[in-house]
């Protein structure tokens, strides 16, 4: 029976052997699949902190209407244009950069609006490219006297007369 034990315990020895290398692989799974899941989560963080939240618009009128002749004339004859803006931004802080820059702002604008074509406004693509050249030189003035990233998202026409 002596002998029968020495069996059971090499036995015993290589089963021992067998379930700590199982043990041991089984840990460095769990390990390895933790580390992955803490790896995948924390990238999904910085996504979420990336994640812009918008502010609220703000909306501001220019006051004075813009009223000039074309400086292009559709069939010889004498055109004129009225519009009136709205600006909109997010902060507050880029409305009266614009406020305090109006003077240069009203220039800028005077001399756009100066330069367009009867012709080419009377289609939507034109009033479009004029409203995104607005809104390209009032930004551009921003980025000249104001010392801010954030600057105006949209020019619209609340009125656009053509006569």
């Amino acid at each position: 029976m002596a002998e029968e034990r020495d069996d059971i315990e090499v036995t015993e020895e290589k089963g021992g052997k067998s379930k700590l290398i199982i043990i041991i692989v089984a840990a460095l799974v769990l390990i390895g699949g933790g580390v992955g899941a803490f790896l995948f989560l924390s990238g999904g963080d910085e996504n979420e902190e990336k994640v812009e939240v918008k502010l609220p618009p703000i909306y501001s009128a220019i006051e004075e209407p813009f009223i000039v002749n074309f400086s292009e004339q559709s069939n010889g004859q004498v055109s004129y244009m009225k519009i009136q803006l709205k600006v909109k931004a997010r902060s507050q802080a880029v409305i009266d950069a614009v406020t305090l820059n109006m003077p240069a702002i009203q220039h800028e604008l005077n001399m756009l609006f100066f330069s367009q074509n009867y012709d080419e406004l009377q289609t939507t693509e034109g009033t479009k490219k004029l409203q995104k050249e607005a809104l390209n030189t009032i930004n551009k003035i921003l980025d000249e006297e104001s010392p801010q990233d954030e600057k105006l998202e949209a020019v619209y026409f609340t009125s656009f007369i053509m006569q």
